[in-house]
């Protein structure tokens, strides 16, 4: 009985199959596809690392921030009110008590995100020693769809957290504003107890005003479809506006500065200049009269 004739293009041993260029090539990529397809194992961060975070949601991390870049409160002018208003607010809720997310809407460079740091800062070293330290998470704009995940990272551990979202707003094409009014209120978790959620915005409802009276045009009910965008604001139950300044509470910060950093000159001086620098930007705010100071240190050689 003859034996049946080898396919010489089949190699006899599998293995040597298995060993050859182009499978090994093809297995790496087989390898490579799974791993982006496999779910990121999920961090557990260190809470006590410090005071602050930065959530990263593509490695399901929180980033610890040793200093923030933070103002004083005191050297924050002409927002008493809304600065009294978050920071009673902010002490409530570091205490357990009740306490709702906030809305920081308004003029641009009037201080909306200096006011969350500087308070969350003045809460820390105002609290009891044995009380565990209030933490701030800055959560960017872009990564608003991730934060129901960052709340069940949150929702187990003994501190309490501020959630902080800096320019928040949305165009007419985002829809991610759905997910923030189920996770601020209404979902079936529900917010957790040990969080709150503070933003700042330049838009009082957060939608730009041509998206609103877009949906006003054309939509079968107008009155309907502007309800359901502007609903978004309504899960802040504190709305603190900001509003351009005059220019003696531009002044006021300007010397409160020069002040508080030992600036040293002529003080009808540094008004005139003050003035001129404000005029030549077409406006008055906290942000103008930081960049007037940074300034005016350089060139009198001040480190700041």
């Amino acid at each position: 009985m003859s034996k049946p004739l080898s396919d010489p293009s089949r190699p006899s041993d599998p293995s040597s199959a298995l060993a050859s260029p182009d499978a090994l090539e093809l297995l790496r990529r087989i390898a490579d596809a799974l791993d982006r397809l496999s779910p990121t194992a999920r961090v557990h961060a260190d809470l006590t690392a410090a005071d602050a975070f930065v959530w990263q949601p593509a490695a399901r991390r929180l980033v610890p921030v040793p200093k923030v870049n933070r103002v004083e409160m005191s050297l924050l002018r002409g927002i008493d009110r809304v600065r009294d208003t978050l920071a009673e607010n902010t002490r409530r809720f570091a205490s357990g008590l009740p306490a709702n997310n906030a809305l920081l809407w308004g003029a641009r460079g009037m201080g909306k995100s200096s006011l969350v740091k500087a308070v969350h800062a003045e809460v820390n070293h105002v609290r009891a020693p044995e009380s565990p330290p209030l933490k701030l998470i800055e959560i960017h704009r872009e990564d608003i769809e991730s934060l129901p995940d960052l709340m069940s990272l949150l929702r187990a551990d003994p501190h309490r957290f501020v959630i902080f979202c800096d320019d928040l707003s949305f165009d007419s094409d985002d829809t991610s504003y759905k997910s923030l009014k189920a996770v601020l209120e209404g979902g079936i978790e529900g917010r957790p107890g040990n969080v709150i959620f503070y933003a700042t915005s330049n838009r009082r409802h957060l939608l730009p005003r041509d998206m609103m009276e877009n949906e006003r045009s054309t939509a079968i009910n107008p009155g309907e479809a502007v309800e359901e965008k502007v609903s978004l604001s309504d899960r802040f139950g504190l709305w603190l506006g900001f509003h351009k300044c005059s220019q003696d509470e531009y002044l006021d910060m300007v010397f409160g500065y020069v002040d508080h950093l030992g600036l040293t000159g002529d003080r009808d001086t540094i008004r005139a200049e003050a003035l001129e620098w404000a005029t030549t930007r077409g406006a008055r705010s906290g942000r103008t009269a930081w960049q007037y100071i940074q300034d005016l240190a350089g060139r009198l050689g001040k480190a700041i």
